[in-house]
């Protein structure tokens, strides 16, 4: 695996870099040896923070955490990556597709039944909708109390979605058909 890091308002020391590599070098079983490992470090308001995004074959694995503590945010985002690789193989082997990135051992591990975890579908809500503009749907996504919002953009006549950012204000999010 390639670890490629990155620190923002923190100095990548030795000593992070050493922490990241063993954590998440444990992850070194499910991949080949030419897998990217984009980390970022960074520093925000006291706040320590950790990107992890590793792409695989179409898709990409990425968790991001934040504590009082960088070397506490490295377990943390080492235990969600490995969360989402079990999630991730139990698709593949679901789809029966071929893994790219990943060496044959990861599918054969089967380190305990992940039908916990297994993606269910539990609730379908169907609703109509008129068209409207973006700022009109942040205003609907306000007074319901969401997070986000999907609505008929009455500019592009497209489904789109608003979603309020961690940092309080809001994207829109518009389909791309290639």
């Amino acid at each position: 695996m390639k670890f490629i890091i990155i620190g923002k308002n923190i100095e990548v020391t030795e000593g992070l870099r050493e922490a990241v590599e063993n954590k998440l070098g444990k992850l070194e079983r499910y991949f080949t040896s030419d897998t990217e490992i984009h980390v970022t470090l960074s520093v925000q308001k006291g706040r320590q923070k950790i990107e992890v995004t590793i792409p695989v074959k179409g898709d990409i694995i990425r968790s991001e955490q934040e504590s009082n503590d960088m070397y506490v945010s490295i377990d943390l985002v080492e235990e969600v990556i490995e969360r989402q690789l079990r999630k991730y193989k139990n698709k593949l082997i679901a789809r029966h597709q071929e893994g790219g990135n990943f060496k044959h051992e990861f599918y054969e591990g089967d380190e305990a039944s992940e039908d916990d975890n297994e993606i269910k579908i539990v609730r379908t809500k169907r609703f109509g909708f008129k068209p409207m503009y973006p700022e009109d749907a942040c205003v609907q996504m306000e007074l319901l109390g969401h997070d986000f919002y999907v609505f008929c953009n009455a500019e592009t006549d497209e489904v789109n979605v608003v979603y309020r950012r961690k940092n309080g204000s809001f994207g829109l999010i518009e389909p791309e058909f290639s």
